[in-house]
């Protein structure tokens, strides 16, 4: 249960509460299950507060300072977390469905197994954050930069990933289907056994990435860059690579069963065992 000193204190006002807290920044508060529902509190300091299993539902948290803080299956449903602080804060099993975290910093947040289906996090900051196993369909991570973030195991169905930042990033078995990926930043990323199923790759820079194994069934990848790129073993099937550029890429055993290639360019590209669009294996290399 939360403190009830900590409660009377927050009681008396965001500018009373940041005031102690700058002055008591060795102290650990505690507002564990505490109520907090709809209840404005722009730029208030949480930094380490213990804010486990508390409801911040509909609650206004804009550029909030809440760094190092835990939150771990706390309930912000619809709160408004516009431009906060939640670097190197505890997430876990968080229940963050259709919160606004559009210019959040997460840099190296515990996003392990929390709920952000529907949540907006356009331009926010991600690098390092960890959200393995994740529920992230249907959010909108729009310019965000998810840089070296790990997305292992996480959902990102339905996701908005146009011109996302996501070079040296992990989304080992990642569902990303239908997901928008246009004009994406995807190089050096380690998108092994992941399935991208009808998603939209339009231009995404693929440099150099590790997508052995992908599922890209009915995907566009119209002009995709993909030069350097392992995607042995990977299907492809019926998958749109017109214009695609995959000089020195490795499609060992990958499968382009009906797939468009029209103006694609193979130079250097390693095609042993490759199943083409007819449907026969190359064995000329």
């Amino acid at each position: 249960m939360a403190n009830q000193e900590y409660l009377a204190l927050l009681n008396r006002g965001i500018t009373s509460w940041n005031e102690w807290r700058n002055k008591n920044l060795h102290l650990q508060p505690d507002l564990t299950n505490a109520n907090l529902r709809s209840i404005h509190l722009q730029s208030i300091n949480f930094q380490g507060v213990n804010l486990t299993e508390a409801n911040l539902c509909l609650t206004q948290l804009k550029t909030a300072n809440c760094s190092g803080a835990n939150l771990t299956s706390a309930q912000l449903i619809h709160a408004n977390l516009t431009s906060i602080n939640l670097q190197g804060a505890n997430l876990r099993y968080a229940n963050l469905i259709s919160a606004d975290l559009r210019q959040a910093n997460l840099i190296d947040a515990d996003l392990v197994s929390a709920n952000l289906i529907g949540t907006d996090l356009q331009n926010a900051i991600c690098r390092y954050a960890d959200a393995t196993s994740a529920d992230l369909r249907r959010s909108n991570l729009a310019k965000a930069d998810l840089m070296e973030a790990n997305f292992s195991y996480a959902n990102l169905s339905h996701a908005n990933l146009h011109e996302a930042e996501l070079i040296g990033a992990y989304f080992y078995q990642t569902n990303l289907d239908k997901a928008n990926l246009i004009e994406a930043h995807l190089s050096g990323i380690h998108l092994s056994n992941a399935s991208l199923k009808e998603a939209n790759l339009y231009k995404a820079d693929f440099r150099f990435a590790n997508l052995k194994k992908v599922n890209f069934l009915d995907a566009n990848l119209r002009r995709a860059y993909f030069r350097g790129t392992n995607l042995s073993k990977a299907i492809l099937i019926r998958a749109d690579l017109r214009g695609a550029d995959l000089r020195g890429a490795n499609l060992n055993k990958a499968n382009l069963t009906d797939a468009l290639i029209n103006d694609i360019n193979f130079s250097e590209a390693n095609l042993q065992e490759t199943i083409m669009p007819n449907g026969k294996v190359n064995h000329n290399y």
